[in-house]
């Protein structure tokens, strides 16, 4: 098997588990493979004889070339001529590709049927499940940005005390894979591999609710867990455990058998290289110095540091990557380079598996090391390196162990990253000749992996850092400093602790200037800018686009290489002696026109190569933002949509009209982090147009000022009721929305305000009671009141006649009087809660009204041609309570 054919199965694996993206995939890619098998012969078979025909007429054309030099010297093969011509090799591709479709669903996690998810009740969670269960920690304990332990969990065994059976089940055996969270000091002392008993109350983890959200329930899924626990204690001492009785049977016996909360050999050198590096250094710079040499894994960095590197785009230098494996190759190679290679194979190797250790078993690390491998085996058999080819190796190896990692977001971004630096920073490196080797590297690499990177970030964030690249060169000579020297002060730390702490000392200063970079450039205006929701299409098309670049740039530089090779060797031969010149001349005398047009045709034709491969990258280029740009402007030019998002606490209301936004509350930061930020970036909002504040006593929560951190806001609208709490920061926030050229209002009860298609009006600024009039519908947004507060409002409204019939009512879906009900009428009522009073649904429902709530229907969208649209899909008829 020659080396395209390998290539060839290696890309028809990996081309394979990419079909399981979507629900057909598994028979496309079997239709698909059956029509390569019999196609793609046939058509290389018709290029080779197109080629050859070709190539027949050019030596016809010149004959004393063809004489200079064989074949081989002068011809290159194209990559269709480099592919295989056997119909085996392709059939064999297409059922590589749908065995590993089929692969993939075989090693996907599905619960068995004693995992401990079944304990739950098939409805949810209406009923809590409280139990004790018993496992062996999968990981180390981490700190959540709730403040909360959180870790992996291996179960054994659970004491149900108010399960579905209705009684206490003591010890039942269960299997499955648990995420634990437990406060912060319960899981102090824990390591990995230690054997506990966690008290808490089990529950299932939902599809995202909100458009743009993280997929909770997704995530757990591909790592094998399809329940999730809420501890309140940790118990670990035999004595302790909760219905620590009928333990007759070996198994469990064993199982309780106390481990002594050791932490592992790797784990004790991992806690002995972070404490050797933060003993003397403060917080965030130690950790942040473990970080780099280690992988954030092992270490639990700030948050506000983790989102600042991220925003900057300074993400991968706390990320275990190739950088540490390239060092520590490199400082292995250095030390043993008067060893027999077998000897250095031997140590690096030996390396490596500790590195792999002590940063953890991620795919980027993993790949990394596989990498490594492969160069230390070629170096014992003295062979060439070829970096593309061992990448496709270590991927499709990694794929074989785990296929589930092809949709790993950081195994992705690792392989990107990485083929990056193989194919586009050499000829980037042939640009920037005339720069020393040092300084061009820290233009190059950033440009070379930033690239084929950012189709796939545009796809899962859709958002791009503008400053990214400018943030990564600036920052390449402290993250270099930063590197090599946390890797040698953690060797130092390893052996000698003190000595790792002195060293890590040393670069106290350089820690201080990466996280200064990193916090000034991620609060920039514009550091992140919303590009919309790009689809899988978008995506093909710029890889497309980039694949050209590389191949056809590099296939157009080579044949302009070898038409000036042609022409170096026509001079060579003219000058070869006196009676082979005045042949040639007594040749060109014969043919002269002739031999004038094939020379005007031979130079127009490699001007023509070069202006091709010249245009080749600004071409790509403006079509790469063509395909990105304008399909956001124009979804964002004629889109008309009211969104109402689902919060537990502040009801959020998103009005898009026609590139025009308007936002009506916030909820508090953890609403706007998780729920509103996603969902603005999602539809490519950058800022917004009208923010409304409805409630007085939270129109300045810690929401607006997190989103304004974020996106300006040209106009805010404060509710200025006089009953309101929290206000002392009110200077402070106008100052900071005049600061971003925003202008601040202060509203009262009867304001009026023109947002475009919709108007709106605080009926009652204390309630508060607001009515938007959205086209030609009215909503009518009612606060929390008492009953006595509802029958005032329906006499005033009904007296004054201010308030127009109501098509849809938004209220927290607490009790609302049938007085009320019966003035506002409204055809559809919304609530922005997890349950809705019984005693209001059936009013409603006696009304005929439409009932949604967002607890049960997610977000909800309208639009004036689809109407309302939820985000969850709902077994039960909308119109209904039950």
């Amino acid at each position: 098997m020659n080396q395209a054919t390998g290539v060839i199965f290696c890309l028809a694996y990996i081309v394979g588990l990419i079909s399981t993206g979507v629900s057909w995939g598994r028979y496309g890619i079997f239709a698909l493979g059956i029509a390569v098998a019999v196609a793609m012969p046939k058509l290389l078979l018709k290029h080779t004889r197109n080629s050859f025909k070709t190539t027949n007429k050019r030596r016809s054309r010149t004959k004393e070339n063809a004489l200079e030099a064989p074949l081989e010297t002068r011809e290159k093969l194209s990559l269709l001529e480099m592919l295989p011509r056997a119909k085996w090799v392709w059939a064999v591709a297409g059922s590589i590709a749908f065995l590993a479709s089929i692969y993939f669903a075989i090693r996907s996690p599905q619960p068995a049927m004693n995992d401990i998810s079944k304990l739950i009740p098939v409805g949810g969670n209406t009923q809590e499940v409280a139990v004790t269960v018993r496992g062996r920690l999968a990981s180390t304990p981490r700190l959540t940005r709730s403040g909360r332990s959180q870790f992996w969990l291996d179960t054994d065994a659970v004491s149900e005390i108010n399960g579905g059976e209705g009684g206490v089940v003591v010890n039942r055996p269960v299997s499955g894979k648990l995420y634990v969270t437990v406060p912060l000091l319960q899981a102090t002392g824990l390591y990995a591999d230690n054997t506990i008993a966690v008290v808490g109350s089990l529950y299932k983890p939902q599809p995202p609710s909100n458009p743009g959200a993280f997929d909770f329930q997704a995530y757990l899924a591909r790592e094998g867990a399809f329940a999730g626990l809420k501890g309140r204690q940790i118990d670990w001492k035999r004595e302790n455990a909760i219905a620590d009785v009928n333990r007759l049977n070996t198994k469990t016996g064993a199982f309780w058998e106390s481990t002594g909360m050791q932490p592992s050999p790797i784990q004790t050198m991992r806690m002995r290289i972070v404490r050797s590096q933060v003993s003397q250094l403060s917080v965030p710079e130690g950790p942040l110095i473990s970080a780099i040499a280690l992988g954030k894994q092992a270490v639990d960095l700030p948050y506000t540091i983790r989102d600042s590197f991220v925003q900057a785009g300074l993400a991968h230098a706390i990320a275990a990557s190739g950088t540490q494996v390239s060092m520590v190759l490199g400082l292995v190679l250095a030390l043993t380079r008067r060893f027999s290679k077998q000897l250095q194979f031997g140590f690096g190797v030996s390396a490596l598996f500790l590195l792999v250790g002590l940063t953890g078993f991620e795919a980027s690390i993993c790949r990394a090391a596989l990498m490594g491998f492969g160069t230390l085996f070629a170096l014992v058999l003295s062979r060439e390196v070829k970096p593309l080819g061992l990448l496709l190796i270590a991927a499709t190896i990694l794929l074989l162990v785990n296929p589930l990692w092809i949709w790993d977001l950081g195994f992705q971004l690792s392989f990107l990253a990485t083929l990056g630096l193989v194919v586009t920073a050499p000829p980037l490196m042939a640009k920037f000749d005339w720069m020393p080797p040092a300084i061009a590297s820290i233009l190059v690499v950033p440009i070379a992996a930033s690239v084929w990177v950012l189709p796939l970030l545009l796809y899962v964030f859709s958002v791009v850092s503008p400053y990214s690249i400018l943030v990564n060169i600036i920052a390449a000579p402290l993250l270099w400093i930063l590197s090599i020297g946390g890797m040698v002060s953690a060797l130092a730390g390893l052996i000698f602790p003190p000595a790792g702490s002195v060293l890590a000392q040393l670069l106290d200063y350089p820690a201080k200037g990466l996280i200064a970079i990193a916090e000034y450039f991620s609060q920039l205006p514009g550091n992140s800018v919303a590009v919309g929701q790009v689809s899988v299409f978008q995506l093909i098309a710029l890889y497309s686009l980039i694949c050209w670049v590389w191949l056809g740039g590099s296939s157009a530089t080579s044949n302009v290489r070898d038409v000036t090779d042609v022409t170096d060797r026509r001079k060579k031969s003219e000058g070869k002696g006196k009676q082979e010149d005045r042949r040639g001349k007594q040749e060109l005398g014969k043919g002269k026109n002739q031999g004038k047009g094939r020379g005007k045709q031979g130079k127009s034709r490699v001007f023509a190569l070069r202006i091709s491969s010249a245009w080749i990258l600004p071409l790509a280029l403006m079509a790469g933002i063509g395909v990105v740009v304008l399909p956001a402007w124009h979804v964002q030019s004629s889109l008309f949509q009211v969104t109402l998002l689902a919060t537990s606490g502040e009801p959020v209301l998103v009005i898009q009209d026609k590139g025009k936004v308007t936002l009506i509350n916030t909820g508090d930061e953890n609403t706007v982090r998780f729920t509103l930020l996603p969902f603005l970036q999602q539809q490519g909002v950058n800022s917004v147009n009208f923010a409304i504040a409805t409630h007085g006593h939270l129109g300045l929560s810690g929401g607006w000022g997190k989103l304004l951190q974020r996106l300006p806001i040209k106009t805010f609208y404060d509710n200025n009721a006089p009953k309101q709490i929290n206000r002392g920061s009110n200077q402070e926030f106008i100052t900071a929305v005049q600061s971003r050229q925003g202008v601040y209002f202060p509203l009262e009860t009867d304001s009026k305000i023109d947002l475009g298609l919709t108007r709106l009006q605080f009926v009652d600024a204390e309630i508060p009671v607001v009515e938007l009039l959205v086209g030609e519908r009215t909503w009518l947004l009612v606060g929390d009141m008492t009953p006595e507060a509802q029958s005032m409002l329906s006499k005033r409204l009904a007296a004054t006649g201010t308030l127009k019939r109501v098509e849809v009512l938004w209220w927290s879906g607490k009790t609302l009087t049938a007085e009320l009900l019966s003035a506002v009428g409204p055809q559809v009522a919304i609530a922005s809660s997890d349950e809705i009073d019984p005693e209001t649904a059936a009013q409603l429902r006696q009304s005929k009204t439409q009932i949604f709530w967002t607890g049960r229907d997610g977000a909800l969208q309208w639009t004036p041609a689809g109407g309302f649209k939820t985000t969850l899909e709902s077994e039960e008829n909308q119109t209904s309570f039950l």
